[in-house]
């Protein structure tokens, strides 16, 4: 699982990027705290609720498949 998250958070690091936007502003075009984007990007948080993956892809417009390969 633990694999897992870090393709995660590589991922959502990379569409983050390849978009020009900061942790800050991603966490407000997703709706979801600065807080929990830096925990999921660093690994630190190890099961992120599919909820919160799917507002993430859904801010950084791609899929959750795309974010989870």
């Amino acid at each position: 699982m633990s694999k897992e998250i870090s393709i995660i958070a590589k991922n959502i690091k990379k569409y983050r990027n390849k978009m020009g936007i900061s942790q800050n502003k991603l966490s407000k075009l997703a709706d979801i705290t600065l807080h929990t984007i830096t925990k999921i990007e660093s690994g630190t948080m190890p099961n992120p609720r599919i909820k919160t993956i799917k507002k993430i892809a859904d801010a950084l417009n791609t899929s959750i498949d795309n974010l989870l390969r």
